[in-house]
């Protein structure tokens, strides 16, 4: 839990030294950028590696963490001025480019670093100062040379995974320095353990630590922006923390769930479910989701996932026409995956924190709102001859407009939310069958298909429809390709700009998970 010290005077001198010594580093990186023209992401990557070893030792020095949290809640401030003033560059331009260069990317990562670092201090430092330690060493020291080998010697770029470019040998580098960092953390902290990982042998241990460095690898090729400063220590304390709190998480259990996961992600891109940055998020998904919440958790994300993905790839030939009306293809990205998992993602997050039944009912609600909102897709424009209505005035629109309703397709979406509940019916699922199975199948249904309604009417009220002019239609892409390859930008014609289908189908997967959850809670 969250918890702030009082402050112990015998800490504050090693706060000043520790503020001095942040300064001291800070101000030697931009030495190094101004006198002597050394690249900013070498000079910001110094200062965070040397960050990282530093936090290391952090808690041997101070016996309370007032004044930690005090000094990451100063650097907080001063990465925002710096943001705003630009006092620092090395510390603001990203990928090696010279914050004057065009093209020049800011980076966040001088905000998101102390951040993570002051909720774990408050959250860890009490009962698991070792997790902390070692979550911001693998950030620190990992990332760092990941970047500095990916831009110095990396050769063979990864392709569709994210806009920053992520190398092989980049993220080859990162999975060996997590891997090597965590083995050999878990050896130096094995008497530190003080709940599902106290008595593991050692090479359950090396298991777990090969896993870590693979969830590390993939949360630092899929962010930039610093925003992996945040999530890869984030990631790992998540999973060490549970594994040891939740007496229900076995580590054997979340072993062979991210082996799975693994193995998922792997036949998903060679079967072309999924890119490269899909593949790599499920497989971040399919960890957490198969690791920790077992059976139960996992047979209706494979009920949803394997029945989606099947359904998308048929009627090809029937949905070709449809191809240039939707953002994207039925081969899936990051983001549809985060689109229509990510809200399951942060249900079974919070279970794991909390074990309330309720976040079950709210996670086969987001999974019926999304199946449901496929499957009115998938079947509606592969229905022979369909007719849609705007859901907005019932006026009669073509296939495909978004917020177009058809019966085969409403059809379609309270099917497919009843797949999901009986796939827990099925498991037989205890917290199901307390609230009674006609009723589970009742709630799961009408959650799914009122989510995919509320999905249509943001359709077509908010999310930006654009018209092609070069095949004279509306579409929800932002750009065509003109017959020479030249690329032309469609004229936005209704809705907002950044509201595109991966939102919509967000605020979907949130109606269906809240309608669900408040049903079972007013009901208890």
């Amino acid at each position: 839990m969250l918890n702030l010290q009082a402050p112990l005077p015998q800490d504050l001198p090693v706060f000043f030294l520790t503020i001095s010594l942040v300064l001291f580093f800070v101000l030697l990186a931009e030495m190094l950028t101004r006198k002597f023209s050394v690249n900013t992401l070498v000079a910001r990557k110094v200062v965070h590696f040397s960050f990282g070893v530093a936090i290391f030792f952090l808690p041997d020095y101070f016996q309370s963490n007032f004044y930690p949290a005090l000094a990451a809640s100063l650097l907080i401030v001063l990465g925002s001025l710096n943001l705003k003033f630009g006092w620092f560059r090395s510390l603001l331009s990203g990928h090696g480019i010279s914050d004057a260069q065009p093209g020049a990317v800011k980076s966040y990562g001088s905000i998101y670093f102390p951040l993570i670092l002051l909720l774990q201090i408050l959250f860890l430092w009490e009962s698991h100062k070792w997790i902390l330690q070692l979550s911001m060493l693998v950030m620190g020291i990992g990332d760092s040379l990941a970047a500095l080998v990916g831009s110095s010697v990396g050769k063979k770029h990864i392709e569709h995974l994210t806009k920053s470019p992520k190398t092989v040998e980049g993220s080859v580098t990162m999975f060996l320095c997590s891997f090597l960092l965590l083995s050999v953390g878990f050896m130096v902290f094995n008497t530190n353990f003080s709940g599902g990982l106290a008595g593991q042998p050692i090479l359950m241990l090396l298991a777990l630590a090969l896993l870590l460095a693979l969830v590390a690898t993939a949360v630092e090729a899929m962010l930039s922006h610093g925003l992996d400063n945040f999530f890869i220590p984030a990631s790992i304390s998540y999973v060490l923390y549970v594994l040891e709190v939740n007496h229900t998480v076995q580590l054997g259990n979340f072993l062979v769930g991210g082996l799975f996961a693994f193995l998922l992600a792997v036949f998903s891109i060679k079967v072309k479910f999924l890119n490269n940055s899909g593949a790599t998020a499920t497989f971040l998904l399919g960890t957490t989701i198969f690791g920790i919440g077992g059976l139960t958790w996992t047979v209706p994300l494979l009920t949803f996932y394997l029945l989606s993905s099947v359904l998308s790839k048929l009627g090809k030939k029937r949905k070709a026409k449809f191809d240039l009306v939707f953002e994207k293809g039925s081969q899936r990205d990051a983001g549809q995956v985060y689109a229509n998992g990510g809200i399951a993602w942060i249900m079974m997050i919070i279970f794991s924190l909390t074990n309330d039944p309720a976040i079950f009912f709210a996670y086969l609600g987001t999974l019926a709102a999304v199946q449901a909102d496929t499957w009115a897709t998938e079947i509606g424009t592969m229905w022979p001859n369909p007719k849609a209505w705007l859901i907005t005035t019932f006026k009669e629109v073509p296939v495909g407009t978004s917020g177009g309703v058809s019966v085969p397709g409403t059809s379609g979406a309270f099917i497919g939310s009843l797949f999901i509940c009986a796939s827990s019916v099925l498991m037989n699922v205890q917290w199901v069958a307390s609230f009674g199975i006609i009723q589970s199948l009742l709630l799961i249904g009408f959650s799914g298909l009122l989510a995919s309604l509320v999905d249509s009417f943001f359709g077509a009220t908010v999310q930006a429809q654009y018209f092609d002019p070069i095949r004279e239609k509306v579409t929800e892409r932002t750009h065509s390709v003109a017959p020479d390859g030249v690329l032309v930008e469609n004229r936005l014609l209704k809705g907002i700009p950044f509201v595109n289908n991966d939102l919509v189908n967000t605020f979907c997967a949130i109606s269906g998970s809240a309608l669900a959850y408040f049903v079972i809670e007013n009901l208890k």
